[in-house]
């Protein structure tokens, strides 16, 4: 998986995101904690805590997977071709752990971003349909395929790291009978 020019790329989500998310928009207010005589925060906490918690966890995994890794690139662009360059070594099933963390902080990026709709792009796990809906209340994504419900009836609910491996699982098994 490779960080390219596309903005459907966790890359260029992350990019997107402190570029554009990142600042209060016009009209808007940042969070805000206290009274009015308190200046509201210059930045989206939220974006801004939601950008470091990824960036971070991007670089433990790689450090775990590869301790002798070059230095994490200061730029977010080239975060996760980063990770990718210096996990290369790794076997097929530690990439694809990789791959799915890559993609899993995609979808969430996007989701932050307010493009739920990217859910909808995914079959369900469980029963293989497009009936996947994202929760917000919940983080997660529902089916809402009757036959996919549990014996009470009640809905399946799939994290965005169980649809991301599950993706990426597909890929992998396609890219094999391709070649």
């Amino acid at each position: 998986m490779t960080a390219g020019d596309d903005t459907t790329t966790p890359a260029a989500r992350l990019r997107l995101l402190q570029a554009e998310f990142l600042q209060p928009g016009p009209g808007e207010r940042a969070e805000r904690v206290t009274t009015s005589t308190t200046p509201a925060a210059p930045i989206r906490l939220s974006v801004y805590e939601h950008i470091r918690a990824s960036v971070e966890e991007a670089a433990e995994h790689t450090r775990a997977a590869a301790p002798d890794a070059a230095p994490r690139p200061r730029g977010l662009d080239e975060l996760y071709g980063w990770m990718v360059a210096e996990t290369a070594h790794l076997d097929a099933e530690r990439q694809q752990a990789r791959d799915a963390l890559i993609y899993r902080q995609g979808l969430e990026h996007a989701i932050l971003m307010g493009e739920e709709s990217v859910i909808r792009r995914h079959a369900c796990p469980g029963c293989a349909t497009w009936s996947l809906f994202w929760r917000p209340e919940r983080r997660a994504a529902v089916c809402v395929n009757r036959y996919c419900a549990d014996d009470d009836g009640v809905s399946t609910y799939w994290t965005l790291a169980q649809i991301a491996k599950e993706y990426i699982a597909r890929q992998a098994v396609s890219a094999r009978r391709a070649t």
